[in-house]
């Protein structure tokens, strides 16, 4: 054997450049289903059936267009149940002249491959991932030099290297970003019709997953019930027709709203496709664009979308490959509290957190404010060890791949870097959650108030996050505001907050 090209589950690219110069007189593509990548972090059942459906189907098509692959199933007798096992065996039993791999989007699997191979003493080609506007050799040019690094001018330059939403040199509708009119609210009326996104019902392939994944992992969290996700990319490309068509034009205004019982409103749902690579960014912000230049869809809604990819999701993997493997370790405000139990169940009094969390459990997503702003917010507050609560966004979504994941957590949600990707901690009260959505409506405890029996905990807590880091936060142009606020409280007050929100994360506990 020439080359064994070695594919993982985020790395079902038709296109990838392992695949370049393929021979299927000399080569072969080796994939493998593990039960490690499933039990490192407590995976929810729906993550791992999609993994695996979307592999088996990659492997279907790599072997209609006549190429081998060494295929290893979960169940196999001989599995060894790791990546580093399976590939180590496969190089002794095959002795291939060459391994070949696109980058890897984990550090942790990088790294026991790589020491594999090394003691195998196999030549290895590692090829750029082509599935980023933006390699990590160029983010590095970007960040070089710079006491910090911002989304803002990242994202413009990007926008000024690919011509994405971009008039000449200018950008389009002349200006960078239109937030100011992306963070609408439904009112008490709610959200009046949402279009239901495109379903796909589980064929052969995916059913004998689902089978293998109830009968392998009872005791996973989650739900397979609902499972609906494209898995092939004729799927994904249809699910980005369905939303480009019937929501993608609501989708900025509302994209941070939040409402009962809506867990998918109009957003996407296509993270996923692409981050196990078989649905193209740049296929994704093209249709958007398009929507937007033949007067589909509004500037605001385009812009808003084509941010979260060709500006938020590169850049959260310039930071992981900038800054891993230290940066996973990060623990700037000092952060110990465990996660509470019901984060993987739901069981909660507190509305908004049951809403978001029993829907993650029900099919494996949450758009980013629930993300962001209830779940994330809460541990935030709460003080929760930021691996921990990383262990269990990595563990739940189905988008979640370490790259993209890790930074977005400890980073943005959990200000566990201390500020490397973003300017402040997103810390607010339940006045928020209330502003946003409808969960305070059916929630006993009242965004307004921070002490007594009714007090809701966001509130409580974010005033003792403030209190707490106070010293930190004054130092913060965009937090000092709120630093004042808390001292224009009473030495009774601020004394009446420290014990309810100790109080409160003694009952978590």
């Amino acid at each position: 054997m020439r080359n064994l090209v070695v594919v993982l589950g985020d790395q079902l690219d038709r296109h990838s450049a392992a695949l370049d110069g393929f021979d299927p007189a000399q080569d072969a593509i080796w994939m493998a289903e593990v039960a490690e990548e499933s039990t490192h972090v407590w995976s929810h059942r729906v993550r791992i059936a999609l993994f695996l459906s979307a592999m088996r189907h990659f492997c279907a098509e790599q072997r209609q267009l006549g190429r081998t692959v060494w295929y290893q199933s979960l169940d196999a007798a001989e599995n060894t149940q790791t990546l580093a096992g399976e590939l180590e065996r496969s190089i002794r039993e095959h002795r291939p002249q060459r391994i070949v791999w696109v980058e890897a989007g984990d550090y942790r699997v990088r790294e026991s491959l790589t020491a594999v191979v090394q003691a195998a003493n196999v030549p290895l080609d590692v090829r750029p991932d082509r599935h980023f506007f933006c390699s990590t050799e160029d983010f590095r040019k970007h960040a070089a030099g710079k006491k910090s690094l911002r989304l803002e001018f990242f994202y413009r330059e990007m926008r000024r290297k690919t011509g994405i939403l971009m008039d000449g040199k200018e950008p389009a509708g002349g200006a960078w970003n239109f937030d100011v009119e992306n963070r609408g609210s439904f009112g008490k009326d709610g959200p009046k019709r949402v279009p239901q996104p495109a379903r796909f019902p589980p064929d052969a392939i995916t059913q004998a997953v689902l089978e293998l994944v109830a009968r392998r992992f009872p005791a996973h969290p989650g739900s397979l019930a609902a499972f609906d996700w494209p898995v092939t990319p004729a799927e994904a490309e249809a699910a980005l027709e369905d939303f480009i068509t019937h929501r993608l034009s609501q989708f900025g205004e509302y994209q941070d709203a939040m409402w009962t019982n809506q867990p998918l409103l109009y957003h996407s749902r296509l993270s996923a496709a692409m981050n196990l690579k078989y649905l193209h960014p740049k296929k994704v912000c093209d249709a958007a664009e398009r929507a937007y230049r033949t007067g589909v869809a509004p500037l605001p809604a385009v812009e808003g979308f084509i941010r979260q990819i060709l500006g938020w999701r590169e850049y959260v993997r310039g930071i992981y490959w900038q800054y891993m493997p230290e940066y996973a370790e990060r623990n700037a405000l000092d952060a110990h509290q465990p996660l509470p139990k019901w984060y993987w169940t739901g069981e909660t009094d507190y509305h908004c957190l049951r809403q978001a969390i029993r829907q993650t459990l029900d099919f494996g997503y949450a758009h980013h404010i629930q993300r962001l702003m209830v779940t994330g917010l809460f541990s935030l507050l709460l003080g929760v060890r930021p691996q921990e609560i990383h262990e269990w966004y990595l563990a739940v979504y189905v988008d979640a791949i370490e790259w993209v994941e890790l930074p977005n957590v400890l980073g943005m949600s959990q200000f566990a870097d201390g500020g490397t990707m973003a300017s402040k901690p997103y810390a607010a009260t339940g006045k928020y959650i209330q502003r946003m959505s409808n969960y305070c409506a059916g929630c006993r405890y009242d965004p307004t108030e921070s002490v007594g029996s009714t007090a809701c905990p966001f509130t409580t807590l974010y005033w003792d996050f403030i209190d707490r880091h106070q010293l930190m936060l004054s130092k913060n142009q965009r937090m000092v505001m709120q630093v004042r606020n808390l001292e224009r409280m009473s030495a009774d007050s601020r004394a009446a907050i420290r014990r309810q929100a100790a109080q409160l994360r003694e009952s978590l506990e």
